[in-house]
């Protein structure tokens, strides 16, 4: 069942999708071994499965991501008659997927102001910089998105797109649309692609005529080497887990901060429910635990 998965999503040309299901497969024959019936996939089965992976040290946010991958296959199974609904094993009183809510990675805006202006004479370093700073004004847009964004993406000072990791899995395909400030010109103007052609990438990372897999490596490799780069910026500004990842939560979260509609901030994110907003939202940062615990002895 999880082959013929992974077969569709070759075929439809989903790279990501099929890593992530590949993993979960991988970790099941860790688990279990191969040719597991479907039959056998029992809430206790499942429940066996997510202590497994706590030994592995596994946090409950990939087992929350793994499970829901073997839940798809069941439901699959189950809308062709493979298994009854009482062998259906998800759902209340059944077993029930965790969820974990993993560390927020918002920066501050001090920090940002911090890092965008920060320079050790490395032009290595300055694109790396820029490029986050560029996601990060972009609407919080992840690299894979900012790797394959076009120059006919821009029209009348603005750049609009629909995210990669949705535009196969969501009914609504959500257009997100970000104004191209001052800010976003100039690393545009200075790492760019010469070529304006509506066609060519806004930067040239990709040339065109590229595999759905060789694309997915390059980003890995872009991805990988701006991290690298930004790791370095962080250890010397003393910015925790700085990666190209933090630049889409401290999008949403400044704003948030701000004052910003949630509503908002969820389309510009290209959200289709709250509910995801608000995990990229730092709702429990440090600085409020700090303040909230120091009223605890305000004696007066």
């Amino acid at each position: 069942a999880f082959q013929l998965k992974l077969d569709t999503l070759i075929e439809n040309d989903q790279i990501n999708t099929h890593e992530y299901y590949s993993y979960t497969l991988k970790s099941i024959e860790d688990f279990a071994g191969r040719n597991i019936p479907i039959s056998s996939v029992t809430p206790e089965w499942l429940q066996k499965y997510e202590r497994y992976l706590l030994k592995e040290g596994k946090t409950y946010t990939t087992i929350g991501m793994r499970c829901r991958a073997i839940r798809a296959i069941m439901n699959i199974a189950k809308e062709s008659n493979f298994i009854k609904e009482n062998q259906y094993p998800f759902g209340h009183g059944k077993y029930e997927i965790p969820t974990g809510q993993g560390r927020k990675l918002a920066l501050t805006l001090q920090q940002i102001k911090t890092l965008v202006t920060y320079t050790d004479g490395s032009e290595a370093t300055e694109h790396a910089r820029d490029l986050w700073f560029f996601s990060y004004l972009c609407n919080g847009i992840n690299f894979a998105d900012l790797i394959t964004l076009k120059h006919s993406n821009i029209q009348n000072g603005e750049i609009y797109f629909i995210r990669a990791k949705t535009i196969k899995t969501s009914k609504v395909k959500r257009e997100i649309c970000a104004v191209i400030t001052p800010e976003m010109q100039a690393i545009i103007d200075r790492w760019g692609n010469p070529n304006k052609n509506l066609d060519s990438y806004i930067f040239d990372f990709l040339k065109g005529g590229e595999t759905p897999i060789q694309i997915k490596k390059r980003v890995r490799d872009v991805i990988s080497n701006c991290n690298r780069h930004l790791r370095k910026i962080g250890k010397t500004l003393n910015i925790e887990g700085l990666s190209t990842y933090t630049a889409r939560h401290s999008y949403a979260t400044v704003l948030k901060r701000s004052g910003a509609n949630i509503a908002y901030i969820s389309e510009s994110l290209g959200h289709n429910d709250l509910k995801t907003t608000e995990n990229y939202l730092a709702s429990f940062e440090k600085e409020e635990r700090v303040k909230n615990a120091s009223f605890l002895t305000n004696f007066g």
